[in-house]
């Protein structure tokens, strides 16, 4: 998939579901995507459940959570 900038879609604003990741104008969390596509869900049956949810808005949630990984500092574990 081309890669596309998700800054657009992708909303955090402490007034709206305690200020965690969602994709923008609307109350859909950017982890619950994220869980349903990990269990199996697919774009399509994703569309389905959440009306106006585009392909755009998913492929936003995921770049949003592969950047936030790629600018996470683990310390190593004793």
């Amino acid at each position: 998939m081309k890669n596309m900038m998700y800054h657009d879609k992708i909303e955090i604003n402490p007034l709206i579901c305690s200020g965690k990741p969602v994709i923008k104008n609307t109350r859909i969390l950017v982890s619950d995507l994220l869980s349903q596509f990990a269990q199996g869900e697919t774009f399509e049956s994703l569309k389905r459940g959440y009306p106006g949810l585009t392909d755009n808005d998913i492929q936003a949630a995921i770049e949003f959570a592969v950047d936030t990984l790629n600018n996470v500092e683990v310390a190593e574990l004793q």
